[in-house]
């Protein structure tokens, strides 16, 4: 690793340590700004929707981040701080059944009157519609191909 990536890694671990909270609302909202701005790309979108791409960001600094953060303290709480590979894989199995679905539904209610400015009724008719989809995906996706 580069000295100049290995220093800005050394950096976000101290500030992992010392503001767990804050750096991962910061990362939260830089990653979906970055996940956002790629979408945007390659789904073909000639111009970026940088309205878009800042409300996206505030979801990843405002609940993203700070729920992420809880979330693991109480998994570590239930699990005894244990960090073996079998211990990571049932948390991802108990986040993935419990929260992922309250996470997604919460994203597309979000997305749809907040980042779209549609209709409450509009929202609920999608979510009708495309939320099962979301979430099965979101299951095939996290428990098929782990991090």
């Amino acid at each position: 690793m580069g000295s100049v990536a290995k220093k800005g890694l050394q950096k976000y671990l101290l500030q992992l340590q010392h503001h767990p909270l804050r750096t991962k609302a910061i990362t939260a909202a830089v990653l979906s700004g970055i996940s956002d701005t790629v979408s945007q790309k390659l789904s073909g979108i000639p111009k970026l929707q940088l309205r878009r791409i800042l409300l996206k960001m505030l979801f990843g600094f405002a609940y993203l981040g700070p729920f992420g953060h809880y979330m693991y303290m109480l998994l570590d709480k239930i699990f005894k701080g244990k960090r073996d590979s079998k211990t990571v894989a049932k948390k991802v199995v108990l986040e993935q059944l419990t929260t992922s679905p309250c996470n997604n539904l919460l994203f597309m209610i979000y997305y749809g009157v907040v980042v779209e400015g549609r209709p409450w009724m509009h929202v609920k008719t999608r979510i009708k519609q495309e939320y099962p989809k979301v979430q099965m995906t979101a299951w095939t996706v996290s428990l098929c191909f782990p991090l």
